[in-house]
C-alpha cells in the first residue's frame, strides 16, 4: 500500500489524519497546528506563509520517509 503524499493545498486536519507524527514535525517548524481551531480549514501553504515557513520545502520534508 502506497502512502498518500502530503500536498500544500491540504488542510492541516487532513495532513494530521494521514500521519499521526506530523504534529511534532510541524511544531519543530513553529507550526503548532494540532490544537488550533483553524486546522480544520487552513491549508498547509497558508499556514506556512503566515508563520514564515517555505511551504514547498516543508512539503518535501513531511513526505520524506524516515
Amino acid at each position: 500500500m502506497t502512502k498518500k503524499k502530503i500536498t500544500k493545498d491540504m488542510t492541516f486536519a487532513e495532513i494530521m489524519k494521514l500521519d499521526k507524527n506530523v504534529a511534532e514535525k510541524l511544531a519543530d517548524k513553529g507550526l503548532f497546528c494540532g490544537g488550533c481551531p483553524m486546522a480544520q480549514f487552513e491549508k498547509l501553504e497558508d499556514g506556512a506563509k503566515a508563520h514564515g515557513v517555505d511551504a514547498d520545502k516543508l512539503v518535501k520534508e513531511l513526505n520524506k520517509n524516515e
